[in-house]
């Protein structure tokens, strides 16, 4: 017999399947009819329990959301392809995607939504660095994912968000390993000799631009009179499609002889603290204005072939240098140099030891690098003890340097210390 105590209250009892059954009313729906959700269980006393934590979480205003009931699989793609992608930028649209279609659904998509557990998601990242994924990469897809279920909550599809209980793998810090003098030296001497565009490289060893944002200068953008520059926006990696009216054969749009383009050439800096005025040395200066020069001797040479977007580094033609073309001319520039095998990044990690080691105070290091967290700034406080000593190496070798005479005298040695005092 069921057992209510006034009208919409919540009621249990035993139903004619020889099961007990519970009601409670959670709210309204979208049609004004009450929200009665539905519960049942072989004995009164587990109905009771169930119907109790139902109205808990209907007087802490936890309660799911009725209507589809998402799979993971289901919500990350709606959240992808109809929340994420249209309100954000095309970079971070990019990493959302290989975290969803690459790792989460694959890994975690057929669970029921509200079903998914902390456990699920340290199975998943567990797994992950076990068929060779990096702990970044792992992060990288957990934080994906917590966006995604944020989301969710807010949309009263969750009741709490089980990424953010989940234990991560351990996320060593990335390995720093800027360049000495020297070898700075040695990459600036090989970049002069470049046929084109050895600036760039000047650029990114002396003031640290991150790859997109040494690609996405501009001339209007660059203030040789009074030497400075300003970062305004970053080169992204080009996106392709199929722009052919008959199959051309080709499997990427990228290879289409009619490709269309996916996205634009650049997107404005993603912070504030990317958008950043920089000063130019005195030989940066000299070395962009020579570019400049060649720059303007390609554009007489290429005639009408020439495209005009004001890029401060271009293709022969005046296009937008491609990150990977980029890429590639930084790895044959190690080589001509003779220099260990290196990321572009560390390029960038150069500048910022450089910047330290002369004590530039740490908010205009900040400044200058585009960064917003003065966390930065202690990854790399282990490596200017390690430089400053090297500077203090060369300094030494440079002033006791023994003179020729002093090397022929037979009571002075090789290292200028008299014969008598050794």
């Amino acid at each position: 017999m069921a057992t209510r105590r006034a009208n919409g209250e919540s009621s249990i009892y035993e139903g004619s399947d020889g099961r007990w059954h519970g009601r409670v009313t959670v709210g309204t729906l979208d049609d004004g009819k009450p929200d009665r959700r539905h519960v049942s269980g072989k004995t009164e006393k587990i109905v009771k329990a169930k119907v109790r934590k139902l109205e808990r979480e209907r007087d802490t205003g936890t309660t799911r959301k009725a209507g589809e009931s998402w799979t993971v699989a289901t919500w990350l793609t709606h959240w992808l392809e109809n929340i994420a992608i249209p309100n954000v930028r095309e970079n971070t649209a990019a990493g959302y995607r290989v975290a969803v279609k690459v790792h989460l659904i694959p890994g975690i998509g057929a669970h029921r939504l509200e079903k998914l557990t902390p456990e699920h998601i340290e199975k998943l990242t567990k797994k992950m660095q076990a068929t060779g994924s990096k702990a970044g990469t792992a992060h990288q897809a957990h934080r994906t994912l917590r966006t995604a279920l944020n989301e969710a909550m807010r949309r009263g599809h969750l009741t709490k968000n089980p990424a953010s209980l989940a234990k991560l793998p351990r996320l060593d810090d990335e390995e720093v390993e800027p360049y000495s003098v020297e070898e700075v030296q040695r990459l600036l001497m090989a970049a002069a000799e470049a046929p084109r565009n050895g600036a760039r490289w000047a650029i990114a060893l002396a003031l640290g631009l991150r790859q997109g944002e040494a690609l996405g200068l501009k001339w209007a953008d660059v203030d040789l009179t009074n030497g400075a520059l300003i970062v305004r926006r970053s080169r992204l990696r080009p996106r392709w499609r199929h722009g052919c009216t008959k199959p051309c054969g080709r499997k990427f749009g990228g290879h289409c002889p009619d490709r269309e383009p996916l996205r634009a050439e650049a997107a404005d800096t993603k912070s504030r603290a990317g958008r950043r005025r920089i000063g130019l040395p005195e030989q940066l200066v000299s070395l962009l204005q020579q570019h400049k020069r060649a720059q303007d001797a390609d554009r007489l040479k290429a005639a009408q072939l020439w495209t005009e977007g004001d890029w401060a580094f271009t293709t022969p033609t005046g296009g937008a240098l491609n990150p990977r073309t980029d890429y590639t001319e930084w790895k044959r520039l190690l080589g001509k140099a003779g220099l260990r095998d290196g990321r572009l990044h560390d390029a960038r990690h150069t500048a910022a030891t450089v910047l330290l080691v002369l004590d530039v105070a740490e908010r205009a290091v900040m400044g200058i690098m585009g960064w917003s967290d003065s966390g930065m700034t202690k990854r790399y406080q282990h490596l200017t003890a390690q430089v400053r000593r090297d500077v203090a190496a060369r300094v030494g070798g440079l002033l006791w340097q023994p003179s020729v005479e002093a090397i022929n005298d037979p009571d002075v040695g090789e290292a200028g210390v008299p014969a008598r005092f050794k």
